[in-house]
């Protein structure tokens, strides 16, 4: 296993693989490791103890890890996406994280409760999701509700032209997941321990239900194109033929170089209830073999939760911060500051493996709405039977 290891890793000009007592190893991807580099620098000159950064692409770093770490050949800390967490830590390869009560405090709750697996086995410092994105030509002022927001599009809607006052990419359960929240839809219960449980399907309970029939009801006034697209909607969007969409910040670059005065808001309260986007984070996660535990929480607790790194991190790679501190920083920024404000009333996108089986079944689902081909509760039981199927439960 070792001269596999050390295979992979001279493939990829990793050299320095395992953790060693009294040294602390990070793997991170190019964009951040120059950052833990820094603070690495800042902590040997502090305490005497070497901190090595090995630059390892962001893609491999899981799969890596998952054959190094048990084999005592991984390191100590590794950057990483939330929803890794359910596999790795269900594995045993993750390190439980008890986090000062004080420090936990400046973080943003949704991107610690992405990190949780009845337990705290990470330190996010970015996260992302969705929002209502709009055109300020067309929308001078923003409605307040969503019932509002549909008497809006009605009035700059025109399929003919086409010219549309609000849509949602579909079949894309990701982006359509905020009608199916906001009434009470999930996509996993939790257990009595607190973890996700994977039989615990919510995509056809009552208020998932509630929620689709919402966005049925604009795919069958025509308020909303079914089978609408990437690539249709932006070019749409970009031509000023859209007024107002669900989406996230990777779509701001391309709104701005079309000259399009955009704003950014938390999508309208529905019926009164707030719209759950799923939210993304990254950060840091700790190897359960690492010999160095003590260190790495040091490490953790007092050069890489500051500030001044966080701060460093969003100058690499601009998404919004997830310790407050810094996202105080940056905040001035409208567009920022309304997808930081949408995804605060969100939900961490399930952690766990079973996840998998969950997109392909539920785009099916929302791609029948779309096009009228089933009713909302006929469309989402008949997915979440099919996740059930899958997933072997009862």
């Amino acid at each position: 296993m070792r001269k596999l290891v050390l295979v992979l890793v001279a493939v990829l000009g990793v050299w320095a693989l395992a953790a060693e007592p009294g040294k602390i190893l990070i793997w991170a991807d190019d964009t951040r490791a120059p950052v833990f580099r820094t603070i690495g620098e800042a902590y040997t000159k502090a305490t005497g103890i070497p901190v090595e950064v090995v630059e390892t692409p962001f893609g491999s770093i899981r799969d890596q890890f998952t054959t190094a770490a048990p084999t005592g050949e991984g390191p100590d800390i590794i950057i990483g996406a939330h929803d890794w967490v359910g596999e790795l830590a269900a594995n045993g390869l993750l390190a439980e994280i008890l986090l000062p009560p004080e420090l936990a405090e400046l973080f943003d709750k949704v991107s610690l409760e992405a990190f949780t697996y009845a337990g705290l086995y990470g330190l996010p410092y970015a996260r992302e999701g969705v929002g209502l994105l709009y055109n300020k030509a067309l929308v001078p002022e923003l409605p307040a509700t969503f019932e509002e927001l549909v008497e809006l599009a009605r009035k700059l809607t025109d399929p003919t032209l086409p010219q549309y006052g609000f849509v949602v990419q579909n079949p894309d359960p990701y982006h359509e997941f905020p009608f199916l929240s906001a009434l009470g839809g999930y996509i996993f219960g939790y257990d009595e321990e607190g973890k996700l449980n994977p039989c615990d399907v919510g995509l056809d309970s009552p208020g998932a239900i509630a929620g689709a029939e919402i966005l049925d009801s604009l795919f069958e006034e025509g308020l909303i194109p079914a089978g609408l697209d990437w690539d249709t909607w932006t070019s749409l969007f970009t031509e000023g033929r859209i007024a107002m969409v669900i989406t996230g910040p990777w779509f701001v670059g391309r709104a701005k170089a079309a000259g399009i005065d955009i704003g950014v808001a938390p999508i309208p309260p529905i019926q009164g209830k707030t719209p759950k986007p799923f939210v993304g984070v990254q950060g840091v996660m700790v190897n359960a073999f690492s010999p160095n535990l003590a260190l790495v929480y040091d490490f953790l607790f007092n050069y890489f939760a500051t500030k001044e790194t966080m701060l460093a991190l969003y100058a690499k790679d601009p998404r919004i911060p997830a310790f407050l501190p810094a996202y105080e920083e940056v905040a001035e920024d409208p567009i920022l500051r309304g997808f930081a404000e949408s995804i605060a009333n969100g939900v961490p996108m399930p952690n766990i493996p079973q996840m998998s089986a969950v997109w392909g079944a539920w785009s099916d689902a929302m791609s029948m709405i779309g096009n009228q081909q089933l009713e909302p509760a006929e469309a989402l039981k008949q997915a979440a039977d099919n996740i059930r199927a899958t997933l072997g439960c009862k």
